[in-house]
């Protein structure tokens, strides 16, 4: 097993623990059957910002409430972003998470976009795995559970001027879960909206902050009302382009083997997930491409057979086949409506590597106890 390993802030966080733990048989219960971001951990991570004196109080304390005054500042202009990440238990009992530096980079980047001070690596990493070591009973040990792992950062002065935030609240929560979609990995039926749009050029599409999210849920709720589980968004452009789902990015498989997924644009969220999926694809011989995939021709391989998969990915779902696909104009399904075989391949290639029943030969895993 390969590892990376970098200069982390771990060390400096206090940690202060709680006086309330949750009672080991109510958590081994939640273990044994976690739901998807219902039941968290006893502690949380945190790091507090000020102009004066930049990042300080590095330290671990007791899961609980935010006391926020009603100007604050994120409660009226927005300004939070966050990120996903997954903690595994290891037969060995050790824990790994799963390219972190990669999610620390985006964060960086996500607040920059969102006018927020930068955080460092060493301290996102640190607060991960303080929190981690700190609540590392949590870490579940089942098929598909893992420990899921919410950074976020939001801005915390008391004021309403419309200007960046002078203050701001970094922390990570912690939550054990098993598979995002309730009955495990299956098929599932998505609304390719054709009137509401994810983001546009120039905005926050590329950042992970909650206003994208916001954004996603009107169209994700009328298509939950007429039967599908996700939404795919078209550019704001043109209206013709595959983008992304809510909160997953996309990829068409072809009859011949190759691959394609829409590129990064500005408008798109570059994920882990995916970045992942293309080395194993190109590892395994595909032929890959990041390019504009029109729906009418992702219409036209799905009725003429030569478009054979359709799969989301992302942290939270890992992959997920998607069976059918439909709209005001149409309702096709995919291949056979099941799991096809390069989905099936894959995404079993990657949850071996993150659970470490595979070699990790791109040194993806981090060690966090």
């Amino acid at each position: 097993m390969s590892t990376t390993t970098h200069p982390t802030s771990a060390d400096l966080f206090s940690v202060t623990r709680t006086d309330t733990p949750v009672a080991d048989e109510q958590r081994e219960a939640a273990l044994a059957s976690p739901k998807f971001g219902t039941v968290f951990t006893d502690h949380m991570a945190r790091i507090s910002y000020s102009n004066e004196d930049g990042w300080s109080r590095r330290r671990v304390e007791k899961y609980g409430p935010l006391l926020l005054d009603p100007a604050t500042a994120v409660l009226h202009y927005g300004q939070e972003i966050f990120e996903g990440m997954k903690a595994y238990r290891h037969a060995d009992g050790s824990v790994w998470t799963f390219r972190p530096r990669d999610n620390a980079a985006r964060f960086a980047r996500s607040a920059r976009r969102l006018a927020l001070p930068e955080l460092s690596e060493a301290d996102f990493l640190g607060a991960i795995e303080a929190l981690v070591a700190t609540d590392v009973v949590w870490v579940p040990s089942g098929e598909e559970t893992s420990l899921y792992l919410r950074p976020f950062m939001y801005a915390s002065e008391t004021f309403l001027g419309v200007r960046p935030s002078l203050e701001a609240e970094f922390l990570v929560i912690a939550s054990p879960v098993g598979p995002y979609f309730a009955g495990g990995v299956r098929p599932v039926a998505i609304w390719v909206d054709q009137k509401y749009h994810r983001a546009g050029a120039g905005g926050t599409g590329d950042a992970k902050c909650g206003g994208n999210y916001a954004a996603s849920l009107l169209p994700q709720q009328e298509a939950y009302a007429k039967g599908f589980e996700q939404v795919c968004f078209l550019d704001a452009s043109t209206n013709t382009q595959l983008e992304e789902l809510g909160g997953m990015n996309v990829f068409v498989v072809h009859a011949d083997g190759s691959v394609a997924t829409p590129p990064i644009s500005g408008s798109i969220l570059e994920g882990v997930t995916r970045s992942s999926i293309l080395r194993l694809l190109t590892d395994a011989g595909h032929e890959v491409s990041e390019r504009q995939i029109p729906l009418t021709e992702l219409r036209e391989g799905l009725a003429d057979g030569s478009v054979r998969e359709v799969f989301a990915c992302g942290t939270a779902a890992v992959m997920t086949p998607i069976g059918r696909m439909a709209s005001d104009d149409f309702d096709l399904t995919v291949g056979d409506g099941e799991a096809g075989p390069v989905t099936t391949r894959i995404r079993a290639e990657l949850t071996d590597i993150q659970y470490g029943r595979a070699t990790d030969r791109h040194g993806w895993l981090h060690r966090l106890v």
